[in-house]
Order: C-alpha cells, then structure tokens, then sequence
C-alpha cells in the first residue's frame, strides 16, 4: 500500500461527524468568495496586478472565481473533497504568500489569517478526506 492509500485510509477510519459542519462551512465560504471575485472582476485583477503577476492577471482572476463557485460546492457536499481541495490550495497559497502577507496579519482590514485558516483546513480536508456524512460515502454505500 503506498503512502497516498493509507493517508485516505486513515482519514477516512479517523474522521469524526462535527468535522463534516466544518467542511460544509468551509464549503459555502469558499462558493460565496468566488461569486465575490466573479461579481467584480476587476477589483480581483488589480489585486492580481499588483501582486507581481501583471501578464497572467487575467488566467488568474478566472481560475480563482470557477474554482471556488465550483469546488466550493464541491467541498461543502462531500463530493470529490479531496480533488476539490487540491485546486482550492494553489489559490490560497497565492492568496497568502503574494497577496496578504505583505500588509501583515495585525493591520486593520486584514485577511490573513482568514487566507491562513482557509488555506490549513484545505490541506486539513485533502488528507482527511470528506468524512461520513458525505456524498462520497453515501457513493461508497450505495455502489449501483
């Protein structure tokens, strides 16, 4: 069994049901931040531009809107969780590293702590998967 099987073997024996109102949270949050970027593009794209990425603003400002309103969902339904997660962190890796980190984590207005807490629940979910209460587990149960 190679490592990747028993990181989902472990979180899927080791997963308690509170964490599923977690993931359900973290779901919705993550679908109304991308009908906030998908809402006002051009806000999202200064960030972008102003971040050191001018040439890629554009790719960019469309991926992080479609992969929240669609991986947000996602998430929240327990539906390819760890898939969903997988393009969720690149997002908030950027989000932390490039564009919150340099206003610091005190300064009012601030998100990134927001951005650090996302970010650590989206690897959280990716090695522990989406728990019982789960259409990936009701998929499991229900195989025809």
């Amino acid at each position: 069994m190679n490592i990747i099987q028993r990181i989902e073997q472990y979180g899927d024996t080791h997963h308690p049901k509170w964490l599923d109102i977690v993931r359900i949270t973290l779901g919705l949050v993550l679908t109304v931040k991308g009908i906030q970027f998908l809402g006002d593009r051009f806000a999202l794209q200064q960030i972008i531009e102003n971040s050191g990425f001018p040439w890629m603003s554009l790719f960019i400002v469309h991926y992080v809107g479609m992969a929240h309103v669609a991986g947000g969902p996602m998430i929240a339904l327990g539906l390819a969780t760890r898939i969903a997660a997988l393009f969720q962190i690149p997002i908030l890796v950027g989000a932390v590293v490039f564009v919150h980190s340099w206003r610091g984590l005190f300064v009012s207005g601030s998100e990134l702590l927001f951005a650090v807490i996302v970010l650590l629940l989206l690897v959280f979910f990716l090695i522990y998967g989406s728990g019982p209460l789960s259409l990936d587990e009701w998929f499991k149960r229900h195989k025809q």
